[in-house]
């Protein structure tokens, strides 16, 4: 029993980090679609929604502005969710340049501040962006491009993580991000990625439908109403977003605490999403959302199966998962030194 609970584990882990990705290679191969890619000028509205991003906000208005498209193309709306900064009071001063800014005085959520966003797009295509990145001049006209192609109805940018010195981050999360990336550049090249970018995604506004109240991941609800309504939600890494890497191991922790909350809330919102003949890419969502659900559950019964089989390739295995762990532990106590040293000095307190 031990060693059936080992080897299921074992399989397990190791189809979604590596198995996956070789299946997609050989799919890529044999049922590529590309895009049908062609430069035009559309109408687009940019959505944004803001809650306090007074530290932000100016620059990512200039940001705006500086992209390379059309201004008469381009419709510029923010949506504010209960601010208590002043991000409102610094949004006045964009109103006489055509930014639409509107004003919730009760905090909602973001997916109730996106509705409202959208409610006023008169673009054919919508732009959400989050307010802390800055998208290259280009990204906008990057992303509409893809939609000359009828069968795309949804194009997600790529989102470039920058170290201390703005090269792009390849160690921790920065590397995680680089093999992201190279995961949904392939499963965009067989159908459509599950989920977007949240920094930088673009749809056809009319396949917009206002989002569940509390809803965590817009970003992957969006266009995976997308890909169930028959449209192609594709991945474009010529449209790019650029953001520092995280610095804080907490802060990270967090994001992937609020990623992994989301999507066990999006299949309970669209339990549609685990039948294979209603979902086009039932295969992707499940290898590349659902397999790193499971991916703990087999990390622990790896590790206790592991106990009690004490002997050969398995002693290794179980040598390597301790090495392993330990040094997770010693990276999280390096992490947090400072913090624990204030603890016990009483400094921090709740």
């Amino acid at each position: 029993m031990a060693e059936k609970l080992f080897w299921t584990a074992f399989i397990g882990i190791v189809y979604v980090y590596a198995g996956y990705p070789l299946l997609l290679m050989l799919c890529r191969r044999l049922l590529r679609r590309p895009v049908r890619k062609q430069y035009q000028e559309l109408s687009v509205s940019l959505v944004m929604a803001m809650h306090n991003e007074s530290k932000s906000v100016r620059a990512k208005m200039q940001n705006c502005f500086d992209l390379d498209y059309p201004a008469d193309k381009l419709q510029i709306i923010v949506s504010l969710d209960a601010p208590t900064d002043g991000t409102d009071a610094l949004l006045r001063d964009y109103a006489e340049r055509g930014v639409e800014v509107v004003y919730c005085p009760v905090r909602r959520g973001k997916a109730e501040t996106l509705n409202r966003g959208v409610a006023l797009a008169k673009g054919e295509i919508v732009v959400f962006m989050d307010a802390e990145q800055r998208l290259e001049r280009g990204a906008v006209r990057e992303l509409v491009a893809n939609f000359a192609d009828e069968s795309v109805g949804a194009a997600s940018g790529a989102l470039v993580l920058l170290d201390k010195q703005c090269n792009e981050a390849s160690d921790g999360v920065g590397l995680y991000w680089r093999y992201e990336k190279k995961l949904r550049a392939m499963e965009s090249d067989i159908h459509s990625v599950p989920g977007a970018t949240g920094a930088i995604y673009a749809i056809r506004r009319k396949l917009f439908t206002p989002l569940p109240t509390g809803t965590i991941l817009d970003d992957v609800m969006v266009p995976m109403r997308i890909v169930l309504g028959g449209k192609r939600a594709i991945f474009d890494p010529s449209a790019r977003a650029y953001d520092l890497v995280t610095q804080s191991a907490d802060s990270e922790y967090e994001k992937k605490k609020r990623t992994l909350a989301g999507n066990y809330q999006l299949f309970a919102e669209m339990p549609e999403l685990l039948v294979p003949w209603h979902n086009p890419i039932f295969v992707q969502l499940v290898s590349h959302k659902v397999g790193r659900l499971i991916v703990p559950y087999c990390l622990v019964a790896l590790f206790f199966s592991n106990a009690f089989l004490p002997e050969g390739f398995y002693r290794v295995v179980m040598l390597l998962q301790i090495a392993w762990y330990s040094m997770a532990c010693v990276g999280w106590w390096m992490s947090h030194r400072g913090k624990l040293r204030r603890v016990e000095l009483g400094i921090v307190r709740d």
